[in-house]
């Protein structure tokens, strides 16, 4: 199954872009009458054939459309402190988007070493994870906020802040599936006593995800991955 991330696609008949149409023929060695699948990141997923397949100009004719495909009944916010070195972040991005992730937002904590984010590659490496893993809904990725905006969002869910110190429960025996969780989780030096006590009183659980020391990305995806297994 070759998956495009086709987000202005409307009509029955579409044709990729120059860069997919080249991944099309030249790499993939699509044919005139082969399948191909599009979603547009909304939970649609296109079921198409080829028609032209041209290096430059490949077009497609929808055969069967399937709405809200792969649609789960929880939603995975993760908020995390993006590391020092933004390879790892990458990563995390990646793995993440593979597992199941609807919304990331980058935050800015007391002991940060990255304070600025550009995001223009980043949505490139959610599209391709979001391609690989043939998913059909694109996750939301926010423009950096505080810690301070974080723990006073609105959102209507289960909130969780990921702490090394003291003797929290686990997250998988604290955490109630089908929930939709918004999971915090910190820069390379941890959060501060003052921010832990911040999103407490702001109706945030402080949990565990393991006995061992977890790097930031490390700890995003084994939260992630831990609601995941969860809801199975």
């Amino acid at each position: 199954m070759q998956l495009f991330y086709t987000p202005d696609i409307e009509s029955n008949i579409y044709q990729l872009n120059e860069q997919e149409s080249k991944h099309c023929v030249r790499v993939l060695r699509l044919k005139k009458g082969d399948c191909i699948f599009l979603t547009n990141g909304k939970g649609n997923l296109f079921e198409t054939r080829l028609i032209e397949d041209g290096i430059r100009k490949c077009v497609v004719k929808i055969i069967e459309k399937k709405t809200e495909f792969g649609k789960r009944n929880y939603k995975v916010h993760l908020a995390v402190a993006p590391t020092k070195n933004i390879n790892r972040f990458e990563w995390f991005l990646e793995k993440a988007v593979e597992i199941g992730v609807d919304e990331i937002s980058p935050i800015i904590c007391e002991h940060s070493e990255r304070r600025i984010l550009k995001t223009e590659r980043l949505d490139k490496i959610i599209i391709s994870a979001l391609k690989q893993s043939l998913k059909t809904y694109l996750p939301k990725l926010n423009k950096a906020k505080s810690f301070s905006e974080i723990i006073n969002t609105n959102q209507d869910c289960e909130k969780y802040i990921a702490y090394c110190n003291g003797n929290p429960p686990s997250l998988k025996d604290i955490y109630r599936k089908g929930k939709d969780v918004l999971i915090i989780i910190g820069p390379e030096g941890d959060f501060s006593k003052t921010e832990v006590e911040m999103a407490e009183s702001k109706g945030f659980s402080s949990v565990s995800l393991g006995k061992s020391r977890l790097r930031t990305e490390t700890a995003a995806i084994v939260s992630c991955h831990t609601i995941e297994l969860i809801n199975e």
